[in-house]
């Protein structure tokens, strides 16, 4: 039985990013069921961070997370790409309500005009049910979910610490101590369940009542440019409510029909129908014509009822403590969340940023969904 200070179950960007947070507190050991980190939901990201996602507590989380994003060293986390909200004229009045929020948390926002959204992403469809609106954000952000997975792993290795793949948790019993399929057992006084999709199914190993998280599948679909067109610099593309987006993925576009199937926790794999949709709406919202798919995947995207992600220690199990619900917007909201889970952890006074921003305790915290 190996000891640590800081046990975190899920290897995802919720466990790493709250351990690279604690790795100077003590011991942190993470870890993750696969064999790759992120395996489930944070590699298989849109990888885009943006304030047309989420209520205001995720704003908030996304603002205060951009200064890690941007100040990485050679710019090797991120990279400032613009964004672009539209609609059809079905969707004009929630555009401007999507304006007006994402306007409490940037200053550049700009309404685009027909010219504007053709020069931010040429094979846009205009008129009718495709596109009659828009709003550009020039500010947003392009992640490399790789990179950020394995900066917060070195700073957790750096720390003194470990992050070990192939560890699928089979029993875990209070005060901590756990056991993976392969026979190795760790303890700590504080166990952090960060375990994504899985994370009410590690619950109920430890005889913690669970929080009613909802696994929910995403399809995105990669098709081809026109030929000869460079789509790499073409903006993130997204409907004013959650029907479609398209981003540039390399040389190619990928595309999601923003489709949310419950599903039990699993490896997530793309569904005929979904992909249809998915190159439907394509074609639809633009003049792309796709005659090919050249690839597809899915990816589980887990949310608390009120979708806002959970932080706090379980008042019924001393030393438990939910790390989860981070829904589709973990990526963009990793860093202010892991310190939010490290104050909250080491009982440290709540972040200043974080409750200047509106972002206190209660909103975070496991209690507000029993």
């Amino acid at each position: 039985m190996e000891r640590a200070d800081f046990l975190i179950i899920g290897g995802g960007v919720a466990g790493l990013s709250a351990g690279a947070a604690l790795a100077s507190h003590g011991k942190v050991v993470v870890l993750e069921a696969e064999q790759a980190l992120g395996h489930h939901s944070s590699g298989r990201s849109a990888t885009f961070s943006h304030y047309g996602i989420g209520n205001a507590v995720v704003r908030a989380l996304t603002m205060q997370s951009r200064a890690y994003f941007l100040d990485a060293e050679g710019g090797t986390l991120a990279r400032r790409h613009p964004a672009l909200f539209v609609a059809n004229e079905e969707m004009r009045p929630a555009l401007a309500s999507l304006a007006e929020d994402m306007a409490r948390y940037t200053d550049t926002l700009e309404e685009a005009d027909e010219a504007r959204m053709r020069e931010l992403f040429p094979p846009l469809r205009f008129g009718g049910e495709a596109v009659v609106a828009g709003i550009a954000h020039p500010d947003g952000l392009r992640l490399d979910s790789d990179a950020i997975l394995q900066n917060y792993a070195r700073s957790i290795r750096a720390g003194g610490g470990q992050v070990l793949n192939a560890q699928r948790v089979i029993a875990v019993r209070p005060e901590w101590t756990v056991e993976t399929d392969g026979g190795q057992g760790w303890s700590a006084p504080i166990l952090i369940n960060a375990a994504g999709a899985w994370a009410d199914q590690v619950a109920a190993l430890a005889g913690v009542p669970s929080l009613g998280l909802k696994p929910l599948r995403r399809t995105i679909i990669v098709v081809d440019p026109p030929s000869g067109a460079v789509a790499r610099g073409w903006a993130f593309v997204k409907t004013a409510v959650d029907d479609f987006y398209i981003l540039p993925e390399g040389a190619r576009l990928a595309a999601s029909p923003v489709d949310e199937i419950e599903s039990d926790p699993c490896d997530a794999q793309p569904e005929d129908y979904d992909i249809a949709l998915a190159a439907w709406k394509v074609e639809r919202y633009t003049t792309l014509s796709v005659a090919r798919i050249a690839h597809r995947w899915a990816g589980l995207r887990t949310f608390a009822a009120d979708r806002t992600p959970v932080a706090g220690f379980d008042t019924a199990a001393p030393g438990f403590f939910w790390l989860a619900g981070q829904g589709g917007f973990g990526l963009q909201t990793a860093p202010a969340m892991a310190e939010a889970a490290a104050a909250l952890v080491t009982g440290a006074t709540w972040p200043k940023a974080l409750a200047e921003s509106g972002v206190a305790v209660d909103h975070l915290a496991p209690a507000r969904l029993r």
